[in-house]
């Protein structure tokens, strides 16, 4: 059994299910996916979203805003904070730095990414951490707010194994999507080879980023089996141990 660690199960493309999302997650679970975070990327979105995972064992959310969110609303801490009571929450974000898509003064990116890391410690809850573009701003406030008392997760990582090195001494997981089985990803799959056995999750990302084979095409859940089975390979060990591992890993983070 594996567990997605993070998709966006409110923007799956639910034709080919009839738009039935329950009947979606019985497939997903039958095909061996015995966990899914649902990851937050807007306060607007987020009462449907926890409407939509309301009565779903096996499914957990988080509470966030994504960087690259603008002209929306902006949680305190507080807000986050209460927010985050809610039962099935478990984490604190998406948040982070984006500089690809988002230009000019992103102060009110390093802002937003702040009040969040300051709703995780005060909830005792992880962050789950976009970063793109950003790197040493990234690990500079997460250094400067002190992250490392909750930790958390750097999601779909892209970058390098010194980065990955750093944000492992912050207290942070590495999660490897989709983007790991390009073949042009080599640094990642370096990294994939190098993270240590207690500090690694896999995740989808759906419905964006599909791995290969399904590049280019709707990611789902499930298709997580295709990014475990990538980093099993690079590993040198089998899909079950990668399976073990990250189960035991994404429950040590989301306790």
């Amino acid at each position: 059994m594996l567990i997605d660690s993070h998709c966006h199960l409110d923007r799956l493309d639910l034709k080919p299910y009839g738009g039935n999302f329950h009947a979606y997650v019985m497939e997903t679970q039958a095909l061996g996916i015995s966990h899914m975070l649902c990851v937050s990327i807007s306060m607007e979105k987020w009462p449907t979203m926890m409407e939509l995972l309301e009565g779903h064992a096996g499914i957990t959310a988080s509470v966030g805003v994504h960087p690259n969110e603008q002209d929306c609303h902006e949680p305190t801490v507080a807000e986050l904070a209460m927010l985050a009571e809610h039962p099935q929450v478990v984490a604190i974000g998406e948040t982070g730095l984006d500089y690809f898509r988002s230009e000019g003064d992103l102060e009110w990116q390093h802002t937003r990414f702040r009040t969040h890391i300051r709703a995780a410690k005060q909830t005792g809850k992880p962050l789950i951490i976009h970063t793109r573009e950003a790197r040493e701003d990234t690990l500079r406030i997460l250094r400067e707010e002190g992250a490392d008392e909750v930790g958390g997760v750097l999601h779909c990582f892209t970058e390098d194994w010194e980065t990955a090195r750093q944000a492992l001494d912050l207290n942070f997981y590495i999660s490897f999507s989709g983007i790991v089985t390009f073949k042009n990803a080599t640094q990642i799959q370096d990294t994939a080879r190098k993270v240590p056995e207690d500090r690694y999750l896999v995740e989808t990302d759906s419905p964006y980023l599909a791995p290969i084979p399904h590049r280019g095409k709707p990611n789902y859940p499930h298709h997580v089996r295709h990014v475990a089975q990538y980093v099993a390979d690079l590993r040198g060990i089998s899909l079950a141990t990668v399976a073990e591992q990250t189960t035991r890993n994404y429950w040590a983070l989301f306790r």
